[in-house]
């Protein structure tokens, strides 16, 4: 366990948290914590918003934790009133194997939604700021001292001025090559690259006549979403080795070389939007928190775009991080919670390399890769099969170590969103979690369980509400701000003292 903070200290702070890093990580952590009244800056490298979307799938237990804030139906372009209801088969792959249906692991929807990175985080942005967060643009962070109760931050503009800021807590949601990370001294550990890939937007001459979709071949893969009216996006990978040097500028003519070596045929090209390279080097943080520094994102985890969840990862980081860290800030967190970011979410992040090493394996294009690729492809249709790999890819199947005492069939879990009745009219359990505060739902008119916990009423929202019969199976439910239950009513003698118990151990001591 880390000691808590040097309360005794005064040296003055600029603001409370600063996040470095402006991507859709370090905006969502903003929002949180502005939500919760706490002072943020969010430092970001980039003068201007780049517009570029590597990024565009958040997956099921993402859209989920969006809900759980409001948020669902902000970052999808264009749409106001997403469906919840999961209708249908929604295929998916798993290395490149198209023959996961995801709609079997998800109980409540969307499966998937379309939300470019570019756009998401600048709903984030806007509404942290709207919530009283600050974002200073063309900011590069070049140096970080830590001392008990503060950290201070050294930052340069691209004219090459300098300014320092202090803030009492830093996270580092500043991506892959995160400053934050190295100048913290934290390791970033796991396996080097051995696949160089290529990703860009560009024009494509004849899109009528290029390989669309995900191809394989003996020489690597190309991945092409054709648009014959504006930009497309182009994909290769080549399993023969890593880049020479993964720093270096990629041009229109390495690109278009590399997708007529793969695919054996020419494909014309030019006017790119933006080229980049990148790889299979499955990389994580040693450490999520050193002191008052921490780690979120893509800082603290890297891996091949397999699946399209690495953004799920630091998207879910950041909700994970941000009740903690506010709690913290605020005084009431009880020993030990901010700890539990990492003996939460680094078991997640391990478990998610684990699954895209194990895809790059099968995306081999050896064609001694075949058989195995045909034997995976069968399998995924077995019920079993898909479930494990389903929730694994979707998000569904995390669950959280919460301290039970006996075995409490909701604790650790995200609890579904519901319809309820309240005494102030019909809303779901997501609407009611949009403020960021801990929530226990009485379902029974348990006036006792509610009297109980009026000692946390500073923290701890209580709501009284009636549903649908026995739809969690229990008559009382207490929940974290993230959506996880802690606790749920048992219907026994023992339900007022494991109440007491899970509101100390994650919402502190009770106000006298």
């Amino acid at each position: 366990m880390h000691a808590g903070p040097d309360r005794t200290a005064a040296t003055a702070a600029d603001t409370e948290v600063a996040i470095v890093g402006g991507g859709p990580v370090g905006t969502l952590l903003a929002r949180e914590l502005a939500l919760l009244g706490v002072d943020v800056t969010v430092l970001e490298q980039l003068p201007e918003p780049s517009g570029i979307s590597k990024a565009s799938t958040l997956h099921a237990r993402t859209a989920q934790t969006l809900d759980r804030r409001g948020l669902l139906e902000a970052v999808q372009p264009g749409r106001r009133n997403a469906s919840r209801a999961v209708h249908g088969p929604v295929p998916f792959h798993f290395g490149a194997l198209f023959d996961l249906d995801l709609s079997q692991v998800v109980d409540e929807g969307p499966v998937i939604v379309g939300s470019p990175q570019a756009w998401a985080q600048e709903v984030f942005a806007a509404d942290a700021v709207r919530l009283g967060a600050r974002l200073r643009r063309d900011a590069e962070l070049v140096g970080l001292e830590e001392h008990p109760d503060h950290v201070r931050l050294h930052t340069r503009s691209v004219r090459g001025a300098t300014s320092t800021l202090t803030a009492r807590w830093v996270v580092g949601a500043d991506g892959a090559r995160s400053a934050v990370r190295k100048l913290a001294g934290i390791r970033f550990l796991g396996e080097g690259p051995t696949v160089a890939a290529l990703m860009g937007e560009v024009r494509l001459l004849d899109p009528a006549s290029a390989p669309g979709g995900w191809q394989r071949t003996p020489h690597g893969w190309t991945l092409l979403w054709t648009n014959p009216f504006g930009l497309s996006r182009v994909c290769t990978y080549d399993f023969r080795g890593p880049h020479q040097d993964r720093h270096a500028p990629v041009t229109i003519e390495e690109l278009r070389s590399e997708v007529e070596r793969i695919a054996g045929v020419p494909v014309p090209m030019d006017s790119p939007a933006w080229i980049s390279r990148f790889s299979d080097a499955s990389l994580q943080a040693e450490l999520y928190r050193k002191g008052r520094v921490l780690l979120a994102g893509d800082a603290a985890h890297v891996h091949f775009p397999a699946g399209g969840q690495g953004v799920n990862l630091g998207l879910q980081d950041a909700v994970n991080l941000g009740w903690k860290l506010a709690a913290e800030i605020h005084g009431w967190a009880p020993a030990g919670l901010l700890d539990t970011y990492q003996s939460e979410r680094h078991p997640v992040a391990a478990a998610v390399l684990h699954n895209v090493r194990a895809q790059v394996a099968l995306m081999d294009p050896d064609p001694r890769t075949d058989a195995l690729r045909e034997l995976f492809s069968e399998l995924m249709h077995f019920d079993e099969v898909n479930t494990y790999l389903g929730a694994m890819i979707s998000g569904t199947a995390v669950t959280y170590d919460t301290g039970a005492r006996r075995s409490d069939p909701l604790a650790g879990r995200l609890v579904p969103s519901l319809p309820l009745k309240t005494a102030d009219g019909p809303t779901t359990l997501a609407e009611l979690l949009h403020a960021g505060r801990p929530l226990l739902l009485d379902l029974a008119g348990h006036v006792g369980l509610r009297t109980l916990a009026a000692p946390w009423a500073d923290r701890v929202d209580v709501v009284s509400a009636t549903a649908a019969a026995d739809s969690w199976g229990a008559a009382a439910v207490l929940l974290r701000p993230d959506g996880y239950a802690v606790w749920s009513a048992q219907g026994d003698d023992r339900d007022a003292e494991e109440l007491r118990a899970a509101l100390t151990r994650w919402f502190g001591a009770e106000t006298r």
